[in-house]
């Protein structure tokens, strides 16, 4: 079986944001008649993306949210609801790269779970490389699409402009070791990656099709933000059918814990 040759998980600080928008659960987002007057819970929203070497050349999974995010969102409010402020200019895209040595000359493909702010928002850094732009083709056609500006999460300013190739279903071996899993309902073209290593196995990036480990169960608990709640139930226990298949080790988006458990950039890698 065809693996990567190393993986870089890359943390770019995080976002900070009512919990409810992440998880609608009893008794922890959704509160019983005892705690109705209780304050609402603000949570660490990390944000993350992760660089896939293989022998057919490197991938770059997501893009995570803009240095100039206030600026950026401002049309849309989402920046009331989602600061990035707890993010240093030493935990910004760019900078991330600087530290573990890769020039954007170097990358041959981004790929995009979606297309949403916290996901595109450095997609255009690679506008004139020679990296190859990939998202799902439902995703595209959506966020290409619609009127205006914004639409909810998907900010065209992120990535119009910008020249997408498309994927359409699962596509086992995109690169050496590097499967991509379309797993819609966050948003109409969400999709997830598998990575197999030699050493470390199989790793899943769910992406937002799974926030975080509360998010996964059993069972399966939703957020506020889901664009088909059906689609986003299927995707889930498919997701735990590969898991249960593969052994995999499950990479949430954006669970505050996990991603200090995690061997992360600038000193850890997995093999």
């Amino acid at each position: 079986m065809a693996t990567a040759t190393k993986l870089t998980v890359i943390p770019c600080g995080a976002m900070t944001a009512d919990l409810t928008w992440l998880l609608l659960k009893p008794g922890v987002s959704i509160k019983p008649r005892q705690e109705k007057n209780a304050p609402t819970d603000w949570v660490d929203v990390p944000t993350h993306c992760v660089l896939v070497e293989t022998d057919e050349g490197k991938l770059l999974w997501d893009t995570s949210c803009p240095a100039d995010w206030e600026q950026r969102w401002e049309p849309t409010g989402l920046q009331n609801f989602f600061p990035y402020d707890k993010a240093g200019p030493d935990e910004y895209l760019d900078a991330r790269l600087n530290q573990i040595g890769v020039g954007l000359d170097e990358i041959d493909y981004v790929v995009l779970s979606h297309l949403h702010f916290d996901h595109a928002g450095n997609a255009q850094m690679f506008k004139n490389t020679n990296a190859k732009m990939v998202c799902s083709d439902k995703e595209k056609e959506f966020a290409l699409n619609f009127d205006g500006d914004f639409n909810g999460a998907h900010l065209k300013a992120d990535y119009e402009g910008l020249d997408w190739e498309t994927v359409s279903g699962d596509v086992e071996n995109f690169l050496p070791g590097v499967s991509l899993i379309q797993t819609p309902g966050h948003t109409i073209g969400c999709m997830s990656m598998q990575v197999d290593l030699p050493d470390s196995g199989p790793m899943i990036f769910t992406s937002d099709a799974v926030y975080m480990g509360d998010s996964y169960g059993p069972p399966a608990a939703p957020a506020a933000i889901v664009n088909n709640l059906e689609q986003w139930f299927s995707s889930v226990e498919k997701l735990r059918g590969i898991q249960e298949r593969t052994g995999a080790q499950m990479i949430f988006g954006h669970d505050a814990n996990q991603i200090h458990e995690l061997r992360t950039a600038p000193e850890g890698s997995y093999t």
